[in-house]
């Protein structure tokens, strides 16, 4: 497995993810560790040794023209976007998220939305996007907080450190962010990371207990087991020999 990733990801819940090894050369989730490498060369031979998995930054196309994957898996989950075709830059293609279309965009469809959360769809495109986030103890978009302007993100703060509403947590030049809430940090974004207007950049969890910030949450293992029931389904002897590419 090869993850793509952009070169300064802004995606604030870094303790779930591989986030770091894209800043910090390598991050480990649940036992497992990625690593950032920075040539294809390098990525061969990870991928054949089966360490860890390699992220790369390096050009999409580069990437697939260089791998011939038999599994591409697009979980960017850009929410209000409509993806670009990706059916026929591999034998199997899978979209994550609102506006993929079974059959059109990609091969495959695995529906994100809590209501039919990790549904395979073979005809037809998801859920479209619900708007509103599931609440944690009462608390629903509030948890989070938006970039208020583009710019370089700065922060001294830690996932899993413990805030009060009102202190300040982050800076973007010269806009103060502030955490909304009581809790936890459950992301933060990382510290001079180039950010966007609207970016989600902080999000507190208000039941206050610091390991809920790291691992593999309930809603990914649930889509991640769907993925892997659809390549089986689809790819059950090519996949367990050929390397697979996920953009996030």
């Amino acid at each position: 497995m090869l993850i793509h990733d952009v070169a300064e990801p802004s995606f604030a819940r870094r303790g779930m993810a591989f986030t770091n090894a894209m800043f910090d050369e390598s991050a480990t989730l649940d036992g497992v560790t990625g690593r950032r490498t920075a040539d294809v060369f390098s990525i061969r031979r990870m991928l054949e040794q089966r360490r860890e998995v390699p992220l790369a930054a390096l050009g999409f196309m580069k990437l697939i023209d260089y791998l011939r994957p038999q599994v591409l898996i697009d979980a960017r989950m850009n929410k209000r976007s409509v993806p670009e075709r990706q059916a026929g830059l591999a034998p199997l293609t899978i979209g994550l998220g609102p506006n993929f279309v079974a059959g059109e965009t990609t091969d495959l469809v695995v529906e994100t939305a809590w209501e039919a959360l990790g549904r395979i769809i073979e005809a037809g495109s998801s859920l479209p996007l619900s708007g509103e986030p599931r609440p944690i103890d009462g608390h629903g978009r509030e948890r989070y907080v938006y970039a208020p302007a583009d710019g370089r993100f700065e922060t001294g703060c830690v996932i899993g450190a413990k805030v009060s509403r009102g202190e300040t947590v982050a800076c973007i030049g010269t806009a103060v962010i502030r955490a909304p809430l009581d809790g936890c940090l459950r992301g933060i974004t990382h510290a001079g990371a180039s950010v966007k207007a609207g970016t989600k950049v902080v999000e507190i969890d208000p039941r206050g207990d610091p390991a809920r910030s790291f691992g593999i949450a309930e809603r990914p293992k649930m889509l991640a087991l769907a993925v892997l029931a659809a390549v089986a389904g689809r790819h059950r002897q090519e996949a367990a020999v050929s390397p697979a590419v996920a953009r996030i």
